[in-house]
Parts: structure tokens; sequence; C-alpha cells
């Protein structure tokens, strides 16, 4: 009895697989076309992303010069280009609900993901923002948040500066975005401005023109625009001018360089014309209007005790 029961248990189980496997063949079967349009869509997605992907990053090297933005855009567009392709062939395959599945999730994946990298988001937009208007690439000289330097390496999430001691400072592209950045390398020239002063008692006007002419003639500059001088002030012991000039500088180096042989030049041009550079002068007013010498406001009695003080002194010394 046993032995016919386990006949008949094993007959069952056998011709419910079988019977399984006929369906999935069948399903196999009626699904085998969808499979081959299926296959032949991913295969000409993978030939088809190819000349697409050249051609998108020919059109964002119009607009931007950034390599990185570049290899972000095409690789962005790669990725939305198969998840499409990917979507297209679950429905050829007659996987709708998959399909739903895989776009909520996405949708809760993409809200968790940006909830936990706010801050890295924001520099990468903030790097794409930066790169497509093209406010600076690498080898400028800029000043951002209190830095200056010389830019090597942009990324879509910090910008490296290189500043004069040698310095690397990495700054994220946020803080480039909200605070002012200051260029100096994107006119390709700047404005040198030396401060010096003459003695009063000096002729302005000659003075302005010597240091003009030394700047002229000795000093490499942009001869299209003005050398230019202003007087701007009295100081406490010269009258004190500003000296501007234009030369084309992208480094920071050639810029020290211009202004050092300016004051060079504006030094020998004030000596050979007699001007003064004075030295800080404090003067003792003892009269109400002023001007008064000094041996007017001694008395007299002091004076004569303090020169037959120095010849008491004198006579001592040479009888010793």
């Amino acid at each position: 009895m046993e032995e016919q029961v386990q006949e008949i248990s094993f007959s069952n189980a056998k011709d419910i697989l079988l019977g399984k496997l006929v369906v999935w063949w069948e399903g196999l079967v009626k699904l085998l076309p969808n499979l081959v349009l299926a296959i032949i869509v991913i295969v000409a997605s993978i030939f088809l992303v190819r000349f697409i992907r050249g051609w998108v990053e020919k059109f964002i090297r119009r607009t931007t010069r950034n390599r990185t933005l570049v290899s972000f855009g095409s690789n962005l567009f790669t990725a939305i280009f198969f998840l499409i392709t990917g979507m297209v062939v679950l429905n050829i395959l007659d996987l709708s609900d998959a399909v739903k599945t895989v776009l909520g999730a996405a949708g809760v994946l993409g809200l968790a993901v940006g909830l936990a990298l706010q801050d890295p988001m924001v520099n990468l937009f903030s790097g794409i923002m930066m790169s497509v208007r093209d406010y600076y690439t690498v080898g400028d000289l800029v000043k951002t948040n209190d830095y200056f330097g010389t830019i090597t390496k942009i990324t879509l999430r910090t910008t490296v500066l290189l500043q004069p001691d040698g310095q690397e400072v990495i700054i994220p592209n946020k803080d480039i975005l909200q605070n002012p950045l200051t260029n100096f390398s994107h006119n390709g020239h700047r404005r040198i401005d030396i401060d010096c002063g003459v003695a009063y008692g000096d002729n302005l006007e000659e003075a302005a023109a010597a240091v003009q002419r030394a700047i002229e003639n000795n000093v490499d500059h942009d001869s299209s625009k003005p050398v230019q001088v202003f007087f701007k002030e009295f100081g406490d012991s010269s009258i004190n001018f500003q000296l501007r000039y234009w030369k084309d500088i992208t480094a920071q180096g050639d810029f020290l360089e211009s202004r050092h042989q300016g004051i060079i030049a504006v030094k020998k041009a004030l000596d050979e014309g007699g001007f003064t550079i004075p030295f800080p002068i404090r003067t003792l007013d003892f009269g109400v209007v002023g001007g008064v010498p000094l041996n007017e406001m001694y008395p007299k009695s002091l004076l004569n005790g303090s020169k037959n003080g120095a010849k008491t002194s004198e006579s001592v010394n040479n009888n010793g």
C-alpha cells in the first residue's frame, strides 16, 4: 500500500513539473519575438550611444572649455540614454509592472540621496553653472574668499588655488559662486599704482612731469593708455601723489616686476631733478602763529648762562 502511494505521489510530482515546463516553454515561445526585439534594441543602443555621445561632447565644448564638465555631460547623457533603453526593453518584454517598480524605487532613492548629499550636490551644480558662464579657467590669477592665487585645477565640486607662497587652497565651488571673485587675468592687462610724495617746497608741476617721463621712457608699459599722475593729499611731511600706468599682465610675477621697475625709475627721476622725497618731519611750534625761532623764545639770561657755562667748561678742560 505504501509503495502504491509513493508511486502515485511521484507520478503527480512529475506531471506537475512537466506541466510547469510546458507552460514556461510556451511562454518562452510566445515571448521569443519580443526577446529578439529587445536584444536588437540593446545592441543598437550600444552602437548608437557612441555616435550620439560624440555629438553631445562637441556641443558641450561649444559652450565651455571645462574638460570635467564635458566628461560629466557626456556621462550623464549616457546614463539617461541607457535608462530610457532599459525602460523600452522592459515594455517590449511586457514587464510594465517592473517598470513602475523601478520608477518608484528610483524616486525614493533619488530623494534619499538628495537629502544625504545636499552640500556636494550644491557644489556640483555650482561648478556646472560657473563652467557654463566661463567665470575663469585653469591658469587665471584670481582673488576670492580672502584667498589670492593662480587656479591649478577645477573640478565639479572644488577649485584649487596656488598661492604666491606655494601653498594650495581648495575652495568649494558653492563658496566661490556665492561670494565676489576678482579675475586679474580675464582682461589681460592691469593698472600699476605707485604712491609717493615730494617736499612742500618743490614745484609740483615739474615733479609730476619728471616722474611721468621716467615711466614713458624707461619702463615697459601699454603706450595706448596715458601715464597719469594725481596729487591726492597734503601729508604730514610731503604732498603725496599717485602714479598710474598700464601693462599687459597675466602673472603676478610680471606685475611685481613692472612695479619694481617703476619705483626705481621714479626715484631716479626725482633725484636727478633735485626733488626731495622727505623723511617724516616734526615741527616744534613755540608761537601762536608759528615760525618763531627757538632762540627768541628762550630768556636772554638763560642763553648767556649757557654760553658762560660752556666757556667755563672749556677753560677747565684746557687747564686740566
